[in-house]
């Protein structure tokens, strides 16, 4: 059994669009991984449960990977957590129309 503890980096949280995405890239690893915040723990294959972790930004996540491939499962986890290349990343550093509430003009 291996386990790593992560921050969720996103302002909004860890909220539908990051908590679909790591459910997908653990979809195909073999090792069961479990995710803890305080007394709550979630399945990683369900997106249900990890909404119901109720991480927002700057919370600290246990992540407990065991099974054959429980080393790659937790470098696929972590790297959820580094990759904040996101929409939420481009909105805070103001790019696109989720900064401005503006619409893209059309001609």
């Amino acid at each position: 059994m291996k386990t790593t503890k992560v921050i969720v980096p996103w302002r909004e949280g860890l909220h539908a669009r990051p908590a679909a995405g790591l459910v997908r890239r653990i979809q195909n690893l073999r090792s069961r991984i479990l995710l803890r915040v305080g007394q709550r723990v979630a399945d990683g294959r369900s997106i249900l449960a990890v909404l119901t972790l109720c991480a927002v930004c700057n919370t600290a996540i246990e992540i407990q990977a065991s099974g054959e491939d429980e080393d790659l499962a937790i470098k696929v986890v972590e790297s959820m957590f580094v990759d904040v290349a996101c929409d939420d990343q481009q909105a805070a550093e103001g790019e696109g129309p989720a900064e401005t509430g503006a619409l893209p003009e059309s001609n």
